[in-house]
């Protein structure tokens, strides 16, 4: 009889499980039918292109806000764990996805990712109809979001190092965080800058952080 091994965590799981949110532990305990209704039907709307409001969600459930904000929390709470549960399966999909080691493999996965972002129909609304939000949720400091992407980069990096397909002088967090910070700069470029954001680009610039020495 042949024994099939589980395949491994991915970088985005590991992740979520290094950067942990009541919300989400709320949700993977499956425990708090309640808190799961209230949070399909927010991720729902975001996916329909449509603003996550508390006080519709609230009526659409037929319970007051009270009752949403214990279940579920603040609103950007909602929207952060909303749009890292769309995040996580797309990273996972994209890094299961690449065959390529070392900087070619870093550079695939997150170019993919920005090109991804880039086209999604429902992120690109968000960014539109709520764009300072949307920054503050996704590239500040108290980012759960950003935390989340910047330890699943962190991740890959460390699996290419134990592989030695990597070497480089910045520490592991100090890469990632580069990384990351190059992804966003080209994912939002109209929000920053007021350019036009580029998957082709992010890709250049990965590939120039990421060469030998």
């Amino acid at each position: 009889m042949s024994m099939q091994t589980a395949p491994a965590a991915s970088c985005a799981a590991t992740a979520t499980a290094r950067v942990p949110s009541e919300l989400a532990s709320r949700l993977a305990a499956g425990t708090h039918p309640d808190t799961v209704r209230a949070f399909v039907l927010a991720r729902r709307t975001f996916l329909a292109g449509e603003r996550v409001d508390s006080n519709v969600l609230a009526a659409s459930l037929g319970i007051d806000r009270t009752s949403l904000f214990r279940w579920l929390g603040n609103r950007d709470a909602v929207l952060s764990e909303v749009l890292w549960s769309l995040a996580e399966p797309t990273l996972t999909r994209i890094e299961r996805a690449t065959t390529l080691t070392g900087a070619a493999r870093i550079t695939g996965i997150l170019g993919d990712f920005v090109a991804t972002l880039i086209e999604a129909p429902y992120f690109q609304g968000f960014l539109k109809r709520e764009p300072a939000r949307a920054l503050r949720l996704l590239t500040t400091k108290d980012s759960q979001v950003q935390q989340r992407y910047l330890a699943a980069v962190e991740a890959m990096l460390e699996i290419e190092v134990g592989r030695g397909t990597m070497h480089f002088a910045l520490t592991v967090h100090d890469l990632a965080y580069l990384l990351v910070r190059i992804s966003e700069s080209f994912t939002y470029a109209d929000l920053i800058t007021g350019e036009t954001p580029s998957a082709e680009r992010a890709r250049a610039a990965f590939e120039y952080v990421l060469r030998e020495p």
